[in-house]
């Protein structure tokens, strides 16, 4: 995977968003409806090009999970971007269906890869634990947690969590790929008005259900069944622990991408390939492995 385009292409980045209720997440499949098979066939409508313009994602959400913020990138011949450029979203916009959006289109800077020069991924979940459920008009953005929550214990397990740690634990487990992030933010807000939770997660990228499952850790400790230090304890062990739940998909957001300066794009691409470590001297290779 380059961070330049072959010769004669320009590498061009799209800022999009979808809900994610009847995909089958991100990434493209034979006979199963994913956001990436969607723009592709679009764009290779658009463009009446014979062959397909594969995307690269800056995070690879799974089945049901939402976007705001997601950045993908795709390079395109030279002379098809200078001919589609000026018209390309409108024309986009008439071929998807509406439940995916493409926002902006612009030839990306030198160095740039949506996937590996990412600084952090930020998603929100929301939860509403009122007796009544969830507001009819939201249902499809937030979870309904049946038991009252504690906002404050579970902000309380949060904060040891923040931090680069081997997230093991709370990740499902792919060959090849590392398990070590940088969490830098684990939170949690009530919306006084609407009583729902929000927390917001961001690291420098995520593993395989890592979100969904910290999500669930959390919940167990906001309703009591577990106590505060639990999630932590937990994340220590660097086993997947069955009594951490994987709560669904449909509360989780992916709100945000963010990139460094034009110069650092190629050198932050770099350091994100690059094998990680702990200052244990515990290894997991292969730089991210996953978004």
């Amino acid at each position: 995977m380059s961070d330049e385009p072959e010769a004669g292409a320009v590498r061009v980045r799209l800022d999009l968003s979808y809900d994610g209720k009847d995909f089958s997440g991100w990434a493209k499949q034979t006979s199963r409806r994913t956001v990436q098979g969607e723009i592709e066939d679009a764009l290779r409508t658009v463009t009446r090009s014979a062959r397909t313009y594969g995307l690269t994602v800056a995070g690879r959400t799974d089945a049901g999970v939402h976007a705001r913020g997601q950045v993908a990138h795709v390079d395109l011949p030279a002379a098809v971007w200078e001919e589609h450029r000026e018209k390309l979203l409108r024309r986009m916009a008439g071929r998807l269906p509406l439940d995916v959006r493409i926002w902006g289109a612009a030839e990306a800077p030198a160095g740039f890869n949506a996937r590996f020069s990412a600084m952090h991924r930020r998603y929100a979940y929301r939860v509403a634990d009122r007796p009544g459920g969830v507001d009819p008009l939201t249902r499809g953005h937030v979870l309904w947690h049946d038991r009252p929550l504690d906002i404050d214990a579970m902000n309380e397990a949060a904060a040891p969590m923040v931090g680069e740690h081997d997230f093991a634990a709370y990740c499902k487990k792919r060959e090849g790929a590392t398990t070590i992030r940088t969490l830098q933010k684990l939170s949690w807000v009530r919306d006084e008005e609407s009583g729902v939770l929000t927390a917001t997660v961001q690291a420098d990228a995520f593993c395989h259900n890592m979100v969904r499952a910290l999500i669930g850790a959390a919940l167990f400790v906001g309703d009591g069944r577990r106590p505060a230090p639990w999630p932590a304890e937990v994340l220590a062990a660097r086993v997947r622990d069955p009594g951490v739940h994987v709560v669904k998909p449909h509360g989780l957001t992916l709100e945000e991408v963010a990139y460094p300066a034009d110069e650092l794009l190629a050198a932050r691409a770099q350091e994100a390939r690059n094998v990680r470590s702990l200052p244990d001297g515990s290894v997991n290779p292969d730089g991210f492995g996953c978004c």
